[in-house]
């Protein structure tokens, strides 16, 4: 008697895209240096409050410094300005800083120690585990913006009470209408650190050295700055990510403008969608 062999084709085990992201927060998250990073970035805000309101006494002694056109400084009197200031400051270079090194994780880090190998031999297609490593990132960056932000609320409202919740404008703001605009402040945030992920997850996928990552964004960061600067190359500004960085004032402005923010964020989009695509065309020829 001879056994039939069933012919029933087999499908192919495709993981669930929920498991891989969570596996992947799991990773992310723990990560002492993640935990380090994160805890660092909330103490800065509660530096900047106390600094300000030293700096503030200061200057309401004879002989003090004065000047407060600058939007860092008028953070002393007002709680609703410490957690855009702190946005705007450390969007500058720390945010950006941060985001390359959780990029250069995801994809030069795992291909440096080899474990990249075993997730583009497993069944998950490069699509998806590309989506899994931009949201795994993508996910740290809004934890990142919203901590600083929420801290940097709670410290403005502790130094100045919640009577000191003031527009640029003049109006004075509820609590709910300033928790508001600071999560509007965080959104728009972490869409820019979303289009410099974008770009370092371009340079991971090419390279298995994550500090390669973070020197290549450090070093556009710091070239873009200074090439706003220079009105000899104005035809470029447009092109460059932090052109509207700035923009992150007016919204402390009533009403809110919404040109620059606008343009900030179609710019950060176009930048999304220009480097996960190149990160797609590297690794879907990617071995290993």
């Amino acid at each position: 008697m001879t056994a039939t062999l069933d012919a029933t084709p087999v499908e192919r085990w495709s993981v669930p895209f929920h498991r891989l992201y969570r596996a992947e927060l799991r990773w992310i998250f723990r990560r002492p240096r993640t935990l380090i990073v994160l805890g660092l970035l909330a103490l800065i805000p509660v530096i900047i409050g106390i600094g300000l309101t030293i700096a503030a006494n200061n200057d309401a002694q004879p002989g003090g410094g004065g000047g407060n056109d600058s939007l860092l400084t008028s953070a002393a009197g007002n709680a609703l300005v410490p957690p855009l200031a702190t946005l705007g400051v450390t969007l500058n270079l720390m945010l950006p800083l941060i985001t390359a090194m959780s990029a250069g994780d995801a994809l030069a880090g795992e291909s440096s120690v080899g474990t990249l190998r075993g997730l583009l031999l497993a069944p998950v297609s490069r699509g998806r585990l590309l989506m899994m490593k931009a949201l795994g990132v993508a996910t740290f960056t809004l934890a990142a913006a919203l901590l600083m932000a929420v801290v940097a609320m709670a410290t403005g409202l502790v130094i100045n009470g919640t009577g000191s919740l003031f527009t640029l404008s003049g109006n004075t703001l509820s609590v709910v209408d300033a928790m508001g605009r600071v999560a509007l402040a965080a959104a728009w945030v972490t869409l820019q650190l979303w289009a410099v992920a974008a770009i370092a997850l371009a340079i991971s996928a090419c390279t298995e050295h994550p500090m390669l990552v973070v020197v290549s964004i450090l070093a556009g960061v710091v070239v873009s700055s200074v090439l706003l600067l220079l009105s000899a190359v104005d035809w470029l500004h447009p092109f460059l990510l932090p052109q509207s960085w700035t923009a992150i004032a007016d919204i402390l402005r009533d009403p809110i403008p919404a040109d620059q923010l606008g343009e900030g964020a179609i710019r950060a989009a176009c930048y999304v969608v220009i480097g996960l695509s190149l990160a797609y065309a590297r690794l879907s020829t990617k071995d290993g």
